[in-house]
């Protein structure tokens, strides 16, 4: 059986790390380089490094801070942000990243998902999707930083990722980003249910609680939170006590 990884998360803007809530970064809370440090220490499983600014701005992936990151990072790193094209995954992965995270770009250009999958393997290709749900109750994709609805549904577009050789899915409620009020487990169960590819569960994590619902409720298959590491005494480490002790294998 799989472990269940913790996944901590970065969320970079302009020059430092950054809260966002809903999306909305605006609270500076650190350097990356110094973040990477401690959870170096604290051995995590992964770490997943989003630069929130990169689509919006209408630029690439910054590279050169990247294979900075790379060099002290000895835990496998996810890179996204600013990701258009198949020269931008093969730079990300030359400075160092392990896998390339690609949101945007999956909607707007999927063949980049086709081609990538191919050329490096499934392995080191996720796809973000980020959901919101509609007044009327529908949930539906967001791209471009959450300020665009794509009108795809999540489960439709996951199984299409799959389809194209994405090897891993991370799915995001904007909603509930930052909120530290729990994950959308509803949307997060429909999606893992459709695919057989690994699904990490994202947005909302407030408690251990949170991250064993992930798992057990919705059956993803790993839980990446930024809040709860940052902003309250919890720690990944007695997150995966807590998991361990209620019988959930995870990475000792």
């Amino acid at each position: 059986m799989l472990k269940t990884r913790i996944i901590p998360t970065l969320l970079y803007k302009d020059f430092g790390l950054v809260k966002g809530v809903r999306f909305d970064s605006r609270r500076a809370v650190g350097s990356p380089m110094q973040a990477i440090k401690v959870y170096e220490m604290r051995g995590v499983d992964e770490l997943v490094f989003l630069d929130v600014a990169a689509t919006l701005a209408d630029r690439g992936p910054d590279f050169e801070l990247v294979d900075d990151l790379a060099d002290e990072c000895f835990m496998p790193l996810t890179v996204g942000g600013g990701v258009r094209s198949l020269d931008d995954v093969q730079r990300l992965l030359a400075v160092g990243a392990d896998k390339v995270c690609i949101g945007t770009t999956a909607v707007e250009r999927p063949e980049v998902i086709d081609r990538a999958a191919a050329r490096f393997g499934a392995q080191c290709v996720v796809v973000a999707i980020d959901t919101r749900t509609r007044d009327d109750g529908t949930t539906t994709a967001w791209i471009r930083s959450a300020t665009h609805d794509s009108g795809r549904d999540p489960v439709e577009l996951a199984r299409e990722m799959e389809h194209r050789g994405a090897g891993e899915l991370i799915v995001t409620s904007i909603d509930r980003d930052g909120t530290m009020t729990g994950y959308d487990l509803e949307t997060l169960g429909r999606v893992t249910q459709a695919v057989r590819v690994p699904v990490i569960a994202s947005g909302g994590a407030g408690s251990y609680a949170d991250l064993l619902a992930a798992v057990t409720d919705a059956d993803a298959s790993a839980v990446a939170a930024a809040s709860i590491f940052h902003f309250t005494q919890q720690t990944p480490a007695e997150a995966k006590a807590f998991l361990a002790d209620a019988g959930i294998p995870v990475r000792r």
